[in-house]
C-alpha cells in the first residue's frame, strides 16, 4: 500500500516529460532518473512491493520525498538528469554514462571531413553533436544530408586529391562529392561541410538563406537543373525542421555556469538547482503603456524564445503602479503556464522591493504555487525571500 505522502505527490505529478528526484527522511538525494511521463514513470515504483531487484526494493523503502523539474522534452531530461547525478552522487544511480548509451554524429578532423555516429566522444578535433535520444532522429539526418549535403563516408584517408584515381560507387549514386578523385575544390567541400553543421546546429534560417542565394544565382546564370536542387533542399530542410527531429542535447555547461547555479541553491537554500529561473519586470513610459516583462533562463543562458511581455490591463491610462503591475503579470504568466502544462522555473526573481514581493506573493496563493521567490532591490542592496522570516543580505559574490 503506497504511504499517503507519496501517493499525494503521485497525484500531483504532470504527465509531462521530466526529472525526478527522490530523497530520504533527512533530505539527502537517492536517486535522480528522466522519464517522458513524469506520473507514469514515478508511479510505477509504487504499484507493486514484489520488486526482483533488492537494490529497487530498498529504494522505495527508503523514499519520503519526491521532486520535479519539468522539461520541454526528453531530451532535455536527459542532460538535466546527468547533471543532477554528477551534482549529487545519488547511491542509487549506479552509472551514467551518457556516451555509452545514446549515440553522437560526428564529423571529423581531416582535411575532408567525414560523417560518422559514434557512441563515444573524444578530444581529439573533431566536432560531436549529441547525444541524440532517438536514434531515429539520426537516420532521418543522415538521410537528408546523404541526399542534398553528401559528405564522403568511406575510411579511405584523403590528404591529397588524385585526378587519375576513379571515384567509387558512392560518387556516382550522387552521395559524395569525390574529393579522392579531385572532382570537387576544397574550398567547395568545406562550404558543404559547413552547411552540414549549420543543419545539425538547428540553425535553419541560415541555412536556407544560403542555400535560397545558391538557387538565384543558378537560375540567373540559366543553370535550371541546378536552381531546382536547391529548391528542393530548401523544402526538404523546412520540413525537417518542423518535424522537430533535431533533439540532439545540448553540450555539458561550462564549468563557471553550472558553479553559479550550484551557489543560487546553497545561497537560497533551495531545494532543487535553479535550472530554468523566470525573472520579472514592470516597465513604462511616464505612466502610458506599463507593460510587464518576464525574463526566462535556462541552464544559466537567456532563452529569448520563452520571453513574454504583457500589457498591463488592471490600471488606467496615465495610472502609475508597480505593485499591482507586478501582481497582473505574474498571475497572468502562471494562469496560462498551469493551463497549458508548461514547465515550472525552479526559482524566480522579482525586480523590486518587500511591497513587489508581497503582490506578487498573492498571485501566487490565489495559483496554490509554490515556488521560491526572491525579490531584488540593487540600490538597496538586499534581497527578500519569502521562506525567510527577515530579510537576508544577497552576498556581492552572487551574481543577482
Amino acid at each position: 500500500m503506497t504511504r499517503p505522502n507519496i501517493a499525494a505527490i503521485l497525484k500531483s505529478l504532470p504527465d509531462r516529460p521530466g526529472v525526478y528526484i527522490m530523497r530520504d527522511a533527512g533530505g539527502e538525494v537517492l536517486y535522480v532518473g528522466k522519464a517522458k511521463r513524469l506520473k507514469r514513470r514515478v508511479a510505477s515504483y509504487f504499484r507493486h512491493s514484489n520488486f526482483a531487484s533488492p537494490r529497487l526494493r530498498k529504494l522505495v523503502e527508503m523514499v519520503e520525498d519526491i521532486s520535479i523539474l519539468r522539461t520541454e522534452s526528453e531530451a532535455e531530461a536527459l542532460i538535466v538528469e546527468s547533471k543532477l547525478i554528477r551534482r549529487y552522487s545519488p547511491f542509487f544511480n549506479v552509472d551514467l554514462k551518457m556516451s555509452d548509451r545514446y549515440p553522437y554524429i560526428r564529423i571529423t578532423n581531416e582535411p575532408y571531413p567525414r560523417l560518422m555516429v559514434t557512441r563515444k566522444k573524444e578530444d581529439d578535433g573533431s566536432v560531436y553533436f549529441g547525444p541524440w535520444v532517438s536514434a531515429g532522429n539520426i537516420r532521418t539526418l543522415l538521410r537528408l544530408v546523404e541526399r542534398y549535403f553528401p559528405l564522403r563516408n568511406c575510411k579511405t584517408e584523403v590528404l591529397r586529391p588524385n585526378p587519375d584515381r576513379r571515384p567509387c560507387i558512392e560518387h556516382s549514386l550522387g552521395h559524395c562529392m569525390g574529393p579522392c578523385a579531385n572532382l570537387c575544390r576544397e574550398a567547395e567541400y568545406r562550404e558543404r561541410v559547413n552547411d552540414v553543421i549549420l543543419l545539425l546546429q538547428g540553425n535553419t534560417a541560415e541555412l536556407v538563406e544560403r542555400t535560397r542565394r545558391r538557387m538565384d544565382a543558378a537560375a540567373k546564370s540559366m543553370a535550371f537543373e541546378e536552381a531546382a536542387r536547391y529548391r528542393d533542399t530548401i523544402r526538404a530542410v523546412w520540413k525537417v525542421s518542423r518535424q522537430r527531429v533535431s533533439e540532439a542535447l545540448q553540450e555539458d555547461l561550462d564549468s563557471d555556469t553550472w558553479n553559479v547555479l550550484v551557489r543560487l541553491q546553497e545561497t537560497f537554500g533551495l531545494k532543487n538547482l535553479p535550472w530554468r529561473i523566470d525573472a520579472f519586470d514592470i516597465s513604462h513610459m511616464s505612466g502610458h503603456e506599463t507593460y510587464g516583462c518576464c525574463i526566462v533562463f535556462e541552464q544559466g543562458r537567456p532563452n529569448p524564445s520563452l520571453y513574454r511581455r504583457f500589457k498591463i490591463r488592471s490600471l488606467q491610462d496615465g495610472e502609475v503602479d508597480d505593485f499591482r503591475s507586478m501582481q497582473e503579470t505574474v498571475l497572468r504568466r502562471y494562469r496560462h503556464a498551469l493551463e497549458s502544462a508548461e514547465p515550472m522555473p525552479q526559482f524566480i526573481l522579482i525586480d523590486g522591493g518587500p511591497q513587489q514581493l508581497a503582490f506578487a506573493m498573492k498571485s501566487f496563493e490565489e495559483l496554490k504555487l509554490n515556488i521560491p521567490v526572491v525579490a531584488l532591490a540593487k540600490e538597496e542592496g538586499w534581497s527578500a525571500c519569502p521562506d525567510v522570516p527577515s530579510l537576508c543580505v544577497c552576498p556581492s559574490t552572487i551574481p543577482c
